[in-house]
């Protein structure tokens, strides 16, 4: 027993107003339970039960620790279910909606490791555009949701969410590489990798180089963020990403995420999100904690 049976004892008691209806209902001996209470009573140092003719009654103290162990076995009884439910993960699909750079990175690195762990579970990555994220997620088509930039809807829950500005993204031998941080205007004379215009973060992009008063033309676009990495680790081009979108690259040493001084980009905020008040599953809640982890390793 991980908590000492002396907290069902006072539970009991508490509940029966007696130790003889606790002992019956306990199948244990009143002596016995009457024992464990006045040691505990005086470990406390305070009555923990006021003895009246008919029976006990809780003293403050009593109610108090009656609170305490309540909570306890109620955690303790949760704790002995999720135990059990550990076991049922033999089977079944956890589906993540995301979005193209982050399925190229950290999402399969994350779904390969929890999957060495729960091999008999399938993960499903689906990379699709933000509206079709959220319409996902409430049509109850998928169990969580990571991409940037998501809409406020009221439906859905965040489980994390993180302003993760963009920066240059170059080659490990690009002149700019070896530096901590850059102002904008270093970028211009290089080739530039823009994300195609229907893509959000090549409005952010455009309005920090027009608000700086940098004239810039890209010289790449692309409408794939995989593409504009493979450009970036290509040659001398600058891509404009997150440093989530080339947690992999980086970590391999095939791209090199530098900042951009003076927080020039707008907001980029990744964010985790699943379905409210949908009865979620254990497999898809553990999945969620290893993606979280996955994302705070890369944030620090």
């Amino acid at each position: 027993m991980l908590h000492s049976r002396v907290l069902r004892y006072i539970d009991e008691v508490a509940r029966c107003g007696s130790i003889r209806a606790a002992g019956e209902r306990l199948n244990v001996a009143p002596s016995a339970i009457n024992k464990h209470i006045l040691q505990l009573e005086e470990a406390i140092g305070e009555p923990l039960f006021e003895r009246l003719p008919r029976g006990l009654r809780l003293t403050p103290a009593g109610e108090i620790l009656v609170a305490h162990v309540r909570r306890t076995i109620k955690e303790f009884s949760q704790v002995e279910a999720d135990i059990r439910d550990m076991k049922t993960l033999q089977s079944g699909e956890i589906i993540i909606a995301t979005m193209g750079g982050l399925a190229g990175g950290i999402v399969p690195k994350t779904a390969a490791h929890f999957a060495t762990r729960h091999p008999r579970l399938k993960i499903t990555i689906r990379v699709m555009f933000v509206h079709d994220i959220v319409q996902t997620l409430l049509d109850g088509k998928a169990d969580l949701g990571l991409a940037f930039n998501l809409p406020s809807v009221p439906q859905l829950e965040t489980l994390w969410k993180m302003d993760t500005r963009l920066g240059a993204v170059v080659s490990p031998e690009h002149p700019l590489a070896g530096q901590d941080s850059i102002p904008l205007s270093a970028c211009q004379p290089y080739p530039l990798i823009f994300a195609d215009k229907p893509m959000l973060i090549h409005g952010i992009v455009a309005d920090a180089f027009a608000e700086a008063g940098i004239s810039v033309e890209p010289a790449f676009l692309a409408n794939s963020i995989e593409a504009m990495k493979s450009l970036a680790s290509a040659g001398d081009g600058i891509a404009f990403l997150s440093r989530f979108d080339v947690a992999e690259e980086q970590r391999n040493g095939v791209l090199t995420y530098v900042q951009i001084r003076d927080r020039t980009f707008g907001k980029n905020v990744l964010s985790l999100v699943q379905r409210e008040k949908r009865n979620h599953g254990l497999a898809a809640t553990m999945f969620a904690e290893e993606i979280i982890r996955s994302l705070r390793g890369v944030a620090e």
